[in-house]
């Protein structure tokens, strides 16, 4: 028979793109996961692996059989499910991993909601970033995460995973509260298209977001300092020296002299998904968490939009 932690190796392969670095997140020597891949592919008579300069690609016959290994895996969460469903109630260990912002936001209050209402399960929780959210779920670290829609995500439909929206997040302008426009709302774009703009570094999402925008009201921003810490961009905006777009949901730090305007139906946005193994959204305390989460996000979305409606409501909270 097929040994299946064989076909656990080459399905890491896959989703790390080398024998090394599949052989480091498995715990393993790259010797021996090669060695497991040769093994895999002589129990099947197939070729797996071949010659592709100094390193090796997966072979048709490979890419057939994950097609086949990923079918099995969602198989495989469907039926643990359905184990689970004989409990009464979430029990085990449920694993959530997100961002600093979502894990404030959402999964911090949904993991303390779970521990009050479902005593005989555990929660853990993890930072991390979009990328390490995806290896996670991946080698099982993570049962649940919340990530923002990046190009360098895994598309949509990836047979592995299941995606879906759960918020959208526009982006405020951020002023000092002595700038002209700081009571007007909404404030187009390009009438702060003169000033000098704080964003981020060249590497981060946030300011992708921020040139895109701006290209789209169709100038180019005076770059005049670049930050990606969210209260770092907020203290340089209360020090006069430069506007930024900054995100909705993320919280202010304390007594900054600040003000946030809207920028209207067009304003840029940015998207958080949840994100599970295929298959795995049915077990119980997935199940749970994501309907936590669903209460936590309309929660969040209402406040933020009743604060947004009022005039205290673009001033630093």
């Amino acid at each position: 028979m097929m040994d299946l932690r064989r076909l656990n190796v080459l399905r890491a392969v896959d989703h790390y793109g080398t024998v090394t670095a599949a052989a480091a997140a498995l715990h393993l020597t790259t010797s021996a996961a090669s060695q497991q891949i040769r093994q895999l592919g002589r129990e099947l008579d197939v070729t797996l692996l071949e010659p592709l300069g100094r390193t090796v690609r997966l072979t048709d016959a490979a890419r057939t059989l994950l097609a086949h290994a990923d079918a099995m895996e969602v198989h495989w969460q469907h039926a643990r499910a359905e184990l689970h469903a004989t409990h009464d109630g979430p029990t085990g260990t449920l694993r959530m991993a997100a961002f600093p912002t979502a894990m404030c936001r959402f999964l911090g209050p949904v993991a303390a909601s779970l521990r009050a209402r479902h005593p005989s399960l555990t929660v853990r929780l993890r930072e991390a970033e979009a990328a390490d959210c995806f290896d996670l779920l991946f080698t099982g670290e993570a049962d649940l995460a919340v990530v923002e829609a990046l190009p360098a995500n895994p598309s949509v439909d990836d047979p592995r995973l299941e995606q879906h929206i759960l918020l959208t997040d526009p982006f405020d302008l951020l002023l000092p509260s002595t700038h002209a426009l700081a009571g007007v709302a909404p404030v187009r774009l390009t009438d702060v298209a003169d000033e000098p703009w704080i964003v981020g570094l060249p590497d981060d999402a946030a300011r992708a977001h921020v040139l895109a925008a701006c290209t789209a009201a169709g100038f180019s921003p005076a770059i005049a300092h670049e930050a990606c810490d969210a209260s770092l961009v907020a203290t340089l905006v209360h020090l006069g020296l430069g506007v930024a777009l900054y995100p909705r949901l993320s919280q202010l730090p304390p007594g900054l002299d600040v003000r946030r305007v809207p920028t209207g139906d067009n304003a840029p946005a940015r998207t958080f998904l949840t994100c599970t193994r295929r298959g795995g959204r049915r077990a119980p305390n997935v199940a749970a968490a994501l309907a936590a989460l669903q209460d936590r996000t309309a929660t969040a979305e209402a406040a933020t939009n009743r604060a947004q409606s009022t005039p205290e409501g673009t001033a630093a909270r």
